[in-house]
């Protein structure tokens, strides 16, 4: 019995922990157990993704969230610690490369425990994010490797990471698995596009430090999405604390803003839109399996491979560049058949891969 305890606690986290867990499942050789972090806590960024998505709920809730990034991390460090203590496990899996990510990782590093990290090998180049810290050192300090391209394994060669006693694999995104798992779901399920009445729509998110916390650049984008909004409706699942500053800011709003919504609703948001717009990594990831070019708010990007073929490019912060971008790619026609991140077998390699161990 291969014993596994699996952290998670942010949305995306959430999705891909469904896509692995449903493989988990198929075999009695694992045996899983799962700790929510607690770092996203309100009911549609936590709960609804455990109900709808049918994961298993987790059976320990550190109920950890709304600190600073030090006092999250430590609590969270804490707090695995003394469930690894009792559970005993023989790998502990992280994802991506949130404060739930790192605290995972060194918790179990520091107790001698194997450290597995889905989505390894990803760089921003941009040390100013919180993100790109928490990929490296968990990168660094673990054991296996699952990276979802060739960039990521290019990337933890170009560190020395392949002369070191660690397995770097490349096994697809376990993102892609997910939505073409769920995609059908979604459609039986999510009522969102007859209830909101949209037809031809831009989808858009903005949740970043860099753009909601820096007042001058979140006034560029909302001008740049009003400026959209003029020539095609923009709809935008908008987070409460970054709708609490645009209020505070006095910036006026002329598109459509709606309540963060669950997965098989963003999923079907994302079938009906025309473009996406957005500073989420896991979003421009999501907008390639669903055949719809993208415009990121950002000035790098750590899906490379997503620019270089043509389906995204890089607007950054600025009013006009991401107004001009929008009708590059609204025009753009992109063949979506290539296969970038496995084709919905990303799970089935890590299953593989543990149980040969």
């Amino acid at each position: 019995m291969i014993k596994i305890v699996t952290i998670v606690g942010a949305r995306p986290q959430f999705i891909k922990a469904a896509a692995v867990s449903r493989q988990f499942s198929k075999h009695k050789e694992i045996q899983e157990v799962i700790v929510h972090t607690g770092q996203h806590f309100d009911k549609n960024m936590s709960d609804v993704f455990f109900e709808e998505m049918q994961i298993p709920h987790p059976n320990y809730n550190l109920n950890i969230h709304g600190l600073s990034h030090g006092a999250m991390t430590g609590q969270m460090l804490e707090g695995i610690e003394k469930i690894l203590l009792k559970e005993k496990p023989y790998f502990v899996l992280v994802y991506g490369d949130t404060n739930s990510t790192i605290a995972g990782a060194l918790a179990a590093k520091k107790l001698h425990i194997k450290v597995i990290h889905v989505e390894a090998g990803l760089r921003s180049f941009n040390m100013d994010m919180p993100e790109e810290i928490n990929r490296i050192l968990t990168d660094r300090i673990s054991d296996i490797l699952f990276c979802p391209t060739d960039a990521a394994v290019q990337n933890l060669k170009n560190e020395g990471m392949d002369k070191m006693n660690v397995r770097i694999i490349k096994n697809g995104d376990v993102m892609q698995d997910a939505a073409l798992f769920y995609a059908q779901e979604a459609e039986k399920k999510s009522t969102i596009i007859k209830k909101l009445g949209l037809n031809e729509f831009v989808l858009c998110t903005i949740h970043r430090a860099e753009n909601t916390d820096n007042i001058d650049n979140l006034k560029s984008i909302i001008e740049g999405l009003n400026r959209i909004n003029q020539e095609v409706n923009v709809v935008v699942p908008l987070h409460p604390r970054t709708k609490n500053i645009l209020d505070k800011e006095e910036i006026a709003i002329q598109f459509t803003v709606i309540e963060p919504v669950g997965y098989f609703d963003m999923i079907m948001l994302l079938k009906h839109c025309k473009l996406v717009i957005t500073d989420s990594g896991g979003l421009q990831k999501e907008a390639f399996f669903f055949r719809k070019n993208c415009v990121t708010l950002r000035n790098e990007t750590e899906w490379v491979e997503l620019v270089e073929n043509g389906y995204n490019t890089l607007a950054g912060n600025n009013a006009d560049k991401i107004y001009q971008t929008y009708q590059i790619m609204m025009e753009r026609n992109n063949d979506f058949s290539k296969n970038l991140y496995g084709n919905g077998k990303a799970c089935e390699v890590i299953v593989s891969t543990l149980l040969k161990m």
